[in-house]
């Protein structure tokens, strides 16, 4: 992808996915030799069974140096000559899975930081099919790697990844390398979803992330329309346009659409029918409700991570031969304190008609998401199921941590299916009760509804909201707020944004079946 250069005041030719480059330039093989050049090879050693014998060391020694073959445990051995050997701790044979084979992909990418060059050997896997287990360590080997690096003049950083190698004596080849491809579109589409999370606000406005989705659409198979503020006045996208009041930058609503087709590129009849809402407040202050002055500002950056989610997972559906049609609604704009922005009282009207009081100020994600929802509900032919994404309350932060995000619908269907692409992911969930109860924390009395409930249970009435806007239609909510960053390198996950959501839409799409009846 050509991605547009961007110019700003102390800024200039800015790179608003050097990522992805990095992702299509590194090399990726699968061998059954070692090949020359290699800076570092990881041996994988689990807490059980004989030591490979080209580690040099047995167990004793190994448990002297701290390391017992547990998942996530790295310990580089230096050699005189040769690639720096690495043992990777792959745990117990019969409790490996798929999330742990990309945990020892991430630790062995760490311990072999300084190398351009990496080679693994798959470890006996077990039951887990060679093109899974090639997909994940690919994954976590890139994502590991991943470094936000293009607003540093020098930087002390890793250098990128230019070659990573899968050894293999004994699996079948062709299936490995399908992993392998499959791997490096979906790691491609995790990068792509943080670098746009990193970027700064002032760089990455609606505007410019306009620019951007247009490059992806073409590069991918995909369709596009973006309505500015003066479409979405004709829409009547009142939660889009109040929101945005304050701000100096317009908003953007940009709707992307995807078509399966097959071999020959001809349409074919999609399996089912997504539409995806993402929250897009590419910075966040908290307007005239404003956050506190404290570093909390710096990550409201990343408060469009729903919306980047979405459009790269949408980058990768036409490369994986997704069979489902999808449709995405990126609500982009700022939440700024300018002389115009709403005020607390004030009552705006959604597309649809119906009218919500403003308490808050700092609740404005579900303000813009309210708007894509309905446009979500008036598509033709209907959707079988909409799922929305974004970092949505502290709520749900302040119960799950930075781990899982919230989950919540009013299907379970739908929820199910949203809980096992987290589960096949690693990008975990955790459902929370769509407790109808706490809905008349919502009643206004002089609109229809108001955009906060009470003190508790935020992350439950703010998804009680949504549902005023998904005209009955199968539906679940992923409320991301923890999972969107984290402050240090964890497992796959690197420091800043995380590009959480990605891959679970991803494979949720792949996987994705019209859902029954069933419904809360």
């Amino acid at each position: 992808m050509t991605f547009p250069t961007f110019h700003a005041e102390a800024v200039s030719d800015f790179h608003p996915a050097p990522s992805v480059d990095e992702i299509e330039a590194t090399q990726l093989h699968v061998s059954q030799s070692l090949p020359k050049g290699a800076g570092s090879i990881g041996i994988p050693v689990g807490v059980e069974g004989e030591v490979p014998r080209e580690v040099g060391l047995d167990r004793t020694q190994l448990a002297a140096a701290g390391f017992e073959g547990k998942v996530g445990q790295a310990l580089v051995i230096p050699r005189a000559a040769g690639p720096a050997l690495v043992v990777v701790g792959i745990g117990a044979k019969g409790e490996r899975d798929v999330a742990s084979l990309r945990h020892a992909a991430a630790a062995f990418a760490r311990a072999g930081g300084h190398y351009a060059h990496l080679v693994v050997t798959l470890p006996d896997l077990g039951g887990i099919a060679p093109d899974v287990a090639a997909q994940a360590v690919v994954e976590g080997v890139l994502l590991a790697r991943y470094r936000y690096r293009p607003l540093k003049r020098t930087s002390q950083q890793e250098p990128p990844l230019e070659a990573l190698t899968l050894l293999s004596s004994s699996l079948p080849l062709e299936e490995v390398k399908r992993g392998v491809a499959r791997g490096r579109v979906t790691a491609r589409a995790a990068e792509l979803a943080r670098d746009l999370s990193n970027a700064p606000a002032t760089l990455l406005t609606a505007r410019r992330l306009e620019e951007i989705a247009r490059v992806v659409a073409a590069d991918s198979g995909l369709d596009i329309e973006v309505f500015d503020e003066k479409a979405l006045s004709k829409l009547g996208c009142g939660g889009m346009l109040g929101v945005n009041a304050g701000s100096s930058e317009p908003p953007r609503l940009i709707k992307l659409s995807y078509q399966p087709k097959d071999a020959r590129g001809q349409p074919i009849v999609p399996v089912g029918r997504v539409s995806l809402v993402g929250k897009g407040i590419m910075y966040d202050s908290g307007g005239l409700g404003l956050k506190p002055n404290d570093l909390v500002h710096a990550a409201m950056k990343t408060d469009m991570s729903g919306a980047a989610a979405i459009l790269a997972a949408m980058s990768a559906l036409s490369s994986l031969g997704a069979r489902s049609s999808v449709t995405g609604y990126l609500m982009c704009t700022d939440n700024m304190p300018g002389g115009k922005a709403m005020r607390l009282g004030d009552v705006l009207t959604a597309r649809g008609g119906k009218t919500i009081e403003v308490l808050n100020t700092d609740a404005e994600g579900r303000l813009v998401m309210m708007d894509g929802l309905v446009l979500a509900t008036e598509e033709q032919p209907p959707p079988d199921a909409i799922l929305d994404i974004a970092t949505l309350t502290g709520a749900c932060e302040r119960a799950l941590g930075n781990d899982n995000a919230g989950v919540i619908g009013n299907h379970q269907g739908v929820v199910d299916q949203v809980r096992a692409a987290a589960e096949k992911s690693d990008e975990t969930v955790w459902q929370f009760p769509l407790d109808r109860r706490l809905r008349k924390e919502l009643d206004s009395e002089v609109a229809d509804l108001k955009n906060v409930g009470g003190v508790n249970a935020g992350q439950i009435t703010a998804a009680l909201f949504l549902e005023e806007f998904v005209a009955g239609i199968p539906w679940a909510h992923i409320d991301m707020a923890g999972t969107s960053r984290v402050e240090t390198d964890k497992s796959w996950r690197s420091k800043g944004a995380t590009g959480y959501g990605t891959r679970l839409l991803i494979e949720f799409l792949l996987a994705f079946s019209a859902p029954g009846e069933t419904r809360h």
